[in-house]
């Protein structure tokens, strides 16, 4: 997962914050620290970010696989689905953020890592599978590294890819809404680094030209949450990591979370059980050589 979003440095001398209202606080089960990317707790929805891996690894139409590639692997979880999927198979999972690293070769100590940030990446021969699950988002210039990337695909081969795609969905919505509130906004004058995704369109523009056939759908999935903190903690993983590195201490981002959190209950109402549902989309793309 690439960590080339961080904008802005921390101001030494943020203004007076006043407080903000203490009735959420019944609601407020998250964890209060928030490190640069965390392994754990990206890891605390791991069947759920998985599936969609699961999904798309199932999806690759190839009869031989020898040399895979895994882009943005993050802590492990996906190259642990391709190994399942290709055990013969060599495969390099790469990263940018040294602490997943970390704990991908802690879970997967037989299998290959390297700290790595993908826009870098020269491969030193072609590869039978190109891979990223849920990075290709946080990269820059999808135009340039999309073509890039399938050049390191081997005849017969493939690159396959998986990015969510709701970023205009409430809980993003309610990022941005937190950002421009009176005891924020000061953090956020300059526009925040967040992920990005074209239309499928795009990609199919990018990528029919040189490839033999390619496969493009969208799945939308609804993660059953047993509360509207459960939201917030699984953006804390991925989505709020742009707005909380602008915070410059642990006060103001627990103040940014209590107010994430009073906009995500609003905007998630609880079903009769208090449960609630997250409806999550994701883009998928396979382009055969």
């Amino acid at each position: 997962m690439p960590t080339t979003f961080v904008g802005v440095g921390h101001i030494t001398h943020p203004p007076k914050v006043p407080g903000l209202p203490v009735a959420i606080a019944p609601f407020v089960l998250y964890h209060r620290r928030m490190p640069t990317w965390n392994a754990g707790q990206y890891l605390r929805f791991d069947s759920e970010r998985t599936r969609p891996c699961r999904d798309l690894v199932a999806s690759i139409e190839l009869a031989s696989v020898k040399r895979i590639v895994d882009l943005g692997c993050g802590p492990g979880n996906s190259t642990a689905v391709l190994a399942e999927r290709f055990p013969d198979a060599d495969i390099c999972g790469l990263d940018s953020s040294p602490e997943m690293i970390r704990t991908a070769r802690q879970n997967m100590p037989t299998q290959s890592f390297e700290v790595l940030d993908i826009a870098q990446w020269e491969p030193k021969a072609p590869h039978d599978l190109v891979f990223s699950n849920a990075a290709l988002h946080w990269v820059d210039d999808h135009e340039r590294i999309i073509p890039r990337l399938f050049a390191a695909v081997a005849s017969g081969g493939a690159f396959a890819a998986q990015m969510p795609c709701n970023i205009s969905a409430p809980a993003h919505e309610a990022m941005r809404r937190t950002a421009a509130r009176p005891e924020f906004r000061y953090f956020f004058t300059a526009d925040v680094r967040q992920w990005h995704v074209h239309e499928a369109e795009f990609y199919d523009d990018v990528l029919a030209p040189l490839a033999a056939r390619v496969d493009i759908w969208k799945t939308e999935y609804f993660h059953i949450l047993p509360n509207a903190a459960a939201i917030v903690e699984w953006y804390k993983g991925t989505g709020l990591r742009p707005f909380l590195d602008r915070l410059p201490d642990d006060t103001l981002r627990d103040r940014f979370l209590d107010a994430y959190l009073e906009a995500i209950t609003e905007a998630y109402p609880a079903r009769r059980d208090g449960r609630v549902l997250l409806p999550f989309q994701r883009l998928f793309v396979v382009a055969y050589r």
